[in-house]
Formats: C-alpha cells, sequence, structure tokens
C-alpha cells in the first residue's frame, strides 16, 4: 500500500466522498454537503491509495479553545490496517495548542479512542436533527 494524504480538498471529488460514508457505514451524506463542511473545517485528512479515496477526518476548530474531531470514516477493505488511527492522531497533532479536542463517538468505537488517548465526557449534551433516531441507536439517552 503506497497512500497519499492530502490537507487540501481542492483535489476531492464529493460524490467519491459520499460513496465512501456509505460504505464505512456513516449513513448517507450528500456530495453537496459534505463540501459545505470541510470547506468549514480548519483541519482535514485525505487517504488515497493508487488515487482512490479510501479515508477521510476532519475537526472543527477555532484555534485557541475546542477542536472538535468527527467524520472520521475508511472504506471497509482498509479498516484494520491502523489509517483510521494515523486519520485521528494526525487531527490531534493538526489540533495542538486547543484546550480541549472533543471527539464524538460512535456506540461500540469508545475503546478504539481511548486507545488515542480520548476519555469519556459525563457532560457531554446533544440535540440531534432526528432524536428518535439518536436515541434508538445509543447516540443519546433519556437521562
Amino acid at each position: 500500500m503506497n497512500l497519499e494524504w492530502l490537507y487540501s480538498q481542492s483535489e476531492i471529488d464529493w460524490k467519491e466522498l459520499s460513496d465512501l460514508y456509505k460504505a464505512a457505514p456513516l449513513g448517507h451524506k450528500k456530495p453537496e454537503d459534505l463540501e459545505e463542511a470541510f470547506s468549514n473545517s480548519m483541519f482535514k485528512c485525505f487517504v488515497l491509495d493508487a488515487g482512490k479515496l479510501i479515508g477521510v477526518g476532519r475537526a472543527l476548530a477555532d484555534g485557541v479553545d475546542c477542536s472538535y474531531i468527527c467524520d472520521v470514516a475508511i472504506l471497509p477493505a482498509y479498516q484494520g490496517a491502523g489509517i483510521g488511527k494515523d486519520i485521528v492522531s494526525t487531527l490531534v497533532k493538526l489540533s495542538t495548542g486547543h484546550k480541549k479536542i472533543i471527539l464524538y463517538a460512535y456506540p461500540g468505537k469508545e475503546q478504539f479512542y481511548k486507545k488515542l488517548g480520548f476519555r469519556h465526557m459525563s457532560t457531554a449534551m446533544a440535540i440531534f436533527e432526528n432524536q428518535d433516531r439518536a436515541l434508538e441507536v445509543g447516540l443519546i439517552s433519556e437521562t
């Protein structure tokens, strides 16, 4: 594997990225929504293998206080090879200097992020566009 790392979105095919999220599986994200989200993110990582987009991640950051790592996704055929770990580690390094780095983990993935230094937040709260679905999959609780 000869991986290429990009930190700019100028060469990204947004339809290919949308397909990666479906395959990962992190749900359906419209290409135009992804372009807007990544455009508004301070840090971004795109990983390609022979020109094919295989991994991605981004961080919303304000430059001082808070960096929020999100949307880390790897094509299934490449999962387990350490690429996700490398993406998260890179985004953490890019976020150096922020007072806090926050990461939203999908239920069941907490141990993966714990190995990378993240700890459970007992005070995090959220409002989701689809609250019922978020409750159903365990992203939020009634308590």
